[in-house]
């Protein structure tokens, strides 16, 4: 009588264990049907490619970049006059072309219009792939990396050490408003100069308004 041979328990299709380090979202990957199209900017891959360094630089002296933030923002609202008589609509893309770029550098800025690196340890919370505005999931690994993007140091992570550093790091812990997708693409610096020109207006004029 032939004896029969015992075969290897198999999984389900598609449940067979990763290999060691391979994250599942290199699996997906590898499993994605091929072509010749990439897509350009929006592949939840594509921070994984870019290089941390400035932007966890940026975190790491978040108490340097704080006190200059200070100076920047007081020098901007001095030239309130000059932004007003030009016109705030027609400096809007001179400024926002250097903003940009310069928070593009500096924090891998994703001109949300409504700027909190201040109250974020100088980590921008757009780059997380949830786009969280008051904290993290409760998917960050236990290496303090992202739940989305595996090799991604989590945003929030990150925003809490740069924040322990800042002379003003209890902000972190401020509710911040849901973002308002009207102001994309517009000047956080110009917005912010405005709004703090107008309330030291009101306050050296309390009685402007007022009902005679």
């Amino acid at each position: 009588m032939s004896e029969t041979q015992p075969t290897p328990n198999k999984s389900p299709a598609g449940d067979t264990p990763a290999a060691g380090g391979v994250t599942q979202a290199t699996l997906v990957r590898k499993a994605a049907p091929k072509s010749d199209y990439k897509p350009a900017d929006v592949s939840p891959q594509r921070r994984v490619q870019r290089s941390y360094s400035v932007r966890l630089w940026a975190i790491r002296h978040s108490k340097l970049l704080e006190w200059f933030y200070s100076r920047f923002a007081d020098a901007f609202l001095l030239l309130h006059p000059l932004w007003r008589g030009i016109g705030y609509g027609r400096v809007e893309a001179p400024v926002k072309f250097v903003e940009k770029r310069v928070k593009g550098l500096m924090f891998d800025c994703r001109m949300c219009g409504q700027c909190i690196l201040s109250s974020t340890g100088m980590s921008c919370p757009m780059n997380c792939p949830k786009q969280l505005r008051n904290g993290p999931c409760g998917g960050v690994r236990a290496n303090g990396n992202c739940e989305v993007e595996p090799d991604m140091p989590c945003v929030w992570v990150k925003a809490w050490e740069g924040s322990r550093n800042m002379v003003k790091g209890d902000a972190i812990l401020n509710v911040q408003k849901p973002v308002d997708q009207s102001l994309r693409e517009t000047s956080a610096w110009l917005r912010v100069t405005a709004q703090a020109a107008a309330a030291r207006e009101a306050a050296n004029n309390p009685n402007t308004g007022a009902p005679a």
